[in-house]
């Protein structure tokens, strides 16, 4: 499929999903997120793809927000539908059954800032910034900001900045707990395409399972949670991929995982 405001890519078994709007700092509007929606499904659907990257076109932008021009000539049923079309796109990230890391290389704003929160982890380039700033327009975050920025970083600090709506350096996202490792900006899509080959090399199996039960433990107290481990941790010994993890083990060899999802 031929898309307008996205780019799609793969290969050695890594997809990456580039937000191409770069005059609108690859702002976040409907027609985007149809497409991002149509780009995952076709992302879950290809068993050779096993993580998937996500980052922006140009060097200012990863995504600056959703598209302020759209949202103000929104009705309240309209906006309801925008977010949570918005909503819907950014947690088939975490339903996905393979990692998918941000590359944050520039502005990561409002539904921008929500997108690299709906990723497994976010590697960010030294000048990117965070922020969810909607209170400076009469609004809140709309696509599960006032929810995960508090599971990411904690309630008090994640209060903080949705009140005062102000920006966070890299380095103050890394400190925060909302990034896990800041780049050069000339280094920022070799770093995350190492660390994206070094997973794509696990079990898919195990990856998919070590996902699951991290996601579904969140939302759960802890003896809930081990109970998704204990199932999960059975069910992966049964594929081939456990077969030859612990068979490369014993050998004293490196594991060759060439499983499925469904063995």
């Amino acid at each position: 499929m031929a898309y307008e405001h996205i780019l799609v890519e793969a290969t050695e078994g890594i997809a990456t999903i580039t937000f191409n709007r770069p005059k609108a700092l690859n702002a976040l509007n409907r027609a985007l997120l149809g497409e991002l929606a149509c780009a995952l499904e076709g992302v879950a659907a290809d068993e050779a793809i096993r993580v998937l990257v996500l980052t922006g076109a140009g060097a200012k932008s990863f995504v600056a927000g959703a598209d302020i021009t759209e949202i103000n000539r929104l009705n309240p049923l309209e906006a309801k539908f925008f977010a949570r079309q918005g909503l819907a796109t950014i947690n088939r990230l975490g339903e996905l059954p393979i990692p998918v890391i941000a590359a944050v290389n520039g502005f990561a704003l409002g539904g921008g800032c929500e997108m690299a929160l709906g990723c497994d982890f976010v590697y960010a380039a030294e000048s990117a910034k965070f922020g969810l700033p909607e209170i400076n327009l009469g609004i809140i975050p709309g696509f599960g900001g006032t929810q995960r920025l508090s599971r990411r970083i904690g309630i008090g600090r994640a209060k903080e900045l949705i009140f005062t709506g102000r920006m966070l350096s890299a380095r103050e996202a890394l400190e925060m707990g909302l990034v896990n490792r800041v780049c050069a900006p000339e280094a920022l899509m070799t770093e995350c395409l190492a660390i994206a080959r070094l997973i794509a090399s696990k079990g898919r199996v195990s990856l998919r399972a070590a996902k699951q039960v991290i996601q579904q433990g969140l939302d759960g107290d802890l003896a809930t949670g081990l109970a998704l481990e204990t199932d999960a941790f059975a069910l992966c010994l049964a594929s081939q991929d456990a077969r030859e993890g612990t068979t490369a083990f014993l050998e004293k060899r490196p594991a060759s995982f060439q499983g499925t999802l469904t063995s």
